[in-house]
């Protein structure tokens, strides 16, 4: 047979297989089967001075109603359609004005809030309510009613983070709204909070919810609980902590010692003045808020200069290093899908 009529052979082969909705893996192994994770994602930051005005803008022109959450998402240069910060995570800064109601909803994503200004407004969760003050974590867990009311004064806005992008991914998202715009609160007020304050020194007469496993039963972290034991560790001059990320402490579920949600890790981080951490890169990916203070994230080669209360990303297997001027210390939150990448053995980091 000539190369002529191989070449004609092959085409009609090759069309076939296409017909048949199938490929020759031969043409794609190297995609397939990368030497290094690729991502679509971007290391990116977005500035919390320049979001601010815009939120302020929608919350005179989209009332609640038009809008159900008024949030601007985070949308990450590479990660456009769908929209998301990185692709397991979601970031968005959302709204809400004195006087207004977030109407209640659900959905399978597993969410939490981690407060950025305001006071005097709550969320209510499964019938708790817990009140929201800057630097406070309130978790929202897949399949929890929950909805928001400010009787505040001045605009409430907070960090949203999601795993919608993960769950969409595996085909697995539900919603469905509350058949009224707010749920009636059936616990006291905080009393999750309250009951799990205490270290390791949990309510015997409780145990884990077998309905929402890996899920916290913590409701609410509030600030001044975390402000107090990252200060106490980090006055101790011999404790050095991470040398990639300063004095680095996990939000616990009380219940494992695992992370507070079945598949994000949230954290707080306390870096000295001065503080320069060790490159490193590992296949989780993260998304910081700056609570407090500024700083520098070099991302291979690209830099972030950050500030308070802006947002930025550091996909996976990305090269980081953070840095902080000496003029003063800076505080970090994140959250991760590192839980995922842990469960599914597919965790990897090296330090540079």
């Amino acid at each position: 047979m000539t190369s002529t009529e191989n070449t004609t052979t092959d085409e009609r082969a090759y069309a076939s297989m296409a017909e048949l909705s199938a490929a020759p893996l031969w043409r794609q192994y190297g995609e397939l089967m990368p030497a290094e994770p690729p991502s679509r994602a971007r290391a990116h930051l977005w500035p919390y001075a320049r979001l601010r005005p815009v939120a302020l803008h929608f919350s005179r022109a989209l009332s609640m109603a038009e809008a159900e959450r008024r949030v601007l998402m985070m949308v990450n240069p590479g990660l456009t359609d769908p929209p998301a910060t990185v692709p397991t995570l979601f970031a968005g800064i959302q709204i809400v004005m004195p006087g207004e109601t977030a109407r209640a909803h659900r959905h399978a994503a597993n969410a939490f809030r981690f407060i950025i200004e305001g006071d005097g407004a709550v969320t209510t969760v499964n019938g708790e309510q817990l009140a929201m003050r800057p630097g406070d974590l309130l978790l929202t867990p897949g399949w929890h009613w929950h909805d928001h009311a400010h009787q505040g004064h001045s605009p409430m806005m907070w960090l949203d983070g999601l795993d919608y992008p993960l769950v969409n991914s595996l085909n697995a998202g539900f919603f469905e709204l509350y058949d009224a715009p707010v749920q009636p609160v059936a616990n006291p007020d905080e009393a999750s909070s309250r009951q799990f304050r205490h270290g390791r020194l949990n309510p015997a007469w409780r145990a884990p919810s077998t309905d929402h496993p890996g899920v916290s039963p913590v409701g609410s972290y509030p600030w001044e609980e975390t402000e107090r034991a990252l200060a106490t560790i980090a006055e101790a001059a011999s404790v050095a902590g991470s040398a990639a990320e300063g004095i680095l402490l996990e939000y616990s579920n009380p219940w494992t010692g695992g992370p507070v949600l079945p598949t994000i890790a949230c954290r707080i981080a306390r870096l000295r003045a001065g503080f320069a951490g060790v490159p490193r890169q590992h296949t989780a990916s993260t998304i910081y808020h700056v609570v407090s203070g500024s700083g520098s994230t070099t991302v291979g080669e690209q830099r972030l200069d950050w500030n308070d209360h802006d947002t930025f990303c550091v996909p996976g297997w990305a090269r980081y290093a953070h840095q902080v001027a000496s003029d003063g210390d800076a505080t970090l939150f994140s959250y991760t899908d590192e839980p995922v990448l842990r469960a599914l053995g597919l965790y990897r980091e090296q330090w540079l």
